[in-house]
């Protein structure tokens, strides 16, 4: 059991060099770029406050659970340990599971069923990657994420990937959100806008809702 807290005890070991710029962080660029998993998440909270309070207060899970992905992520690239690596993976894979259930089209199915459903096969998919990891890469690949088959001869590709998953992955649920507010709850009017000037199209979207012309953001 203490092998897999062992730095190096995982089998993948990226392209990035080992120690090269530190002796106590194995792969040092694809350590520290997860640091956009930690600092952007407790903003998100923020401009999502209104979407929390009166559309649904899930949305703060996804960005917690952003926050796990990021600290786990870094935990792996800095000793390469084992269970660094399972706890990386499996964050990634609950951050799918919790969007998934959150903004699936609600007429579809019965939403408390649809909700222990999606526990319950994250919870499987939990002890399977526990127990045989390599499903891990299979799940994931599955699900999106691209292969580890990839070869390009780039030392920090990966830590360039860290960085444009979490923009995607961010931009992707402010979409469902937006369209989530569209479907289920039409008297409250969903806007997309941008940190931290609005009308700065490159800055950090969120969406204000509103209700009886109140932006309830500001409540």
């Amino acid at each position: 059991m203490w092998a897999t807290l062992e730095p190096g005890s995982s089998p993948i070991d990226w392209c990035e060099g080992n120690y090269k710029f530190s002796p106590l962080i194995a792969e040092f660029v694809n350590t520290v770029t997860n640091i956009i998993f930690v600092i952007l998440p407790p903003l998100l909270i923020h401009l999502f406050r209104g979407y929390g309070q009166f559309v649904n207060r899930g949305i703060h899970i996804i960005w917690i659970l952003l926050i796990f992905v990021g600290l786990s992520s870094a935990y792996f690239h800095a000793t390469l340990s084992l269970i660094g690596q399972l706890l990386d993976e499996v964050a990634i894979l609950w951050v799918f599971f919790v969007a998934f259930s959150m903004f699936y089209p609600r007429r579809l199915f019965p939403v408390k069923r649809f909700v222990v459903a999606t526990v319950f096969l994250g919870a499987i998919a939990t002890v399977l990657a526990i127990i045989h990891p390599a499903i891990n890469a299979f799940v994931l690949m599955c699900l999106g994420i691209p292969s580890r088959g990839l070869q390009i001869n780039f030392p920090y590709l990966h830590g360039l990937w860290h960085v444009f998953i979490f923009i995607s992955s961010y931009t992707a649920c402010v979409l469902f959100a937006y369209f989530s507010v569209k479907e289920e709850k039409p008297d409250k009017k969903a806007t997309l806008k941008y940190w931290p000037k609005n009308d700065f199209e490159l800055g950090i979207p969120y969406v204000s809702i509103k209700a009886h012309n109140k932006d309830l953001n500001e409540i």
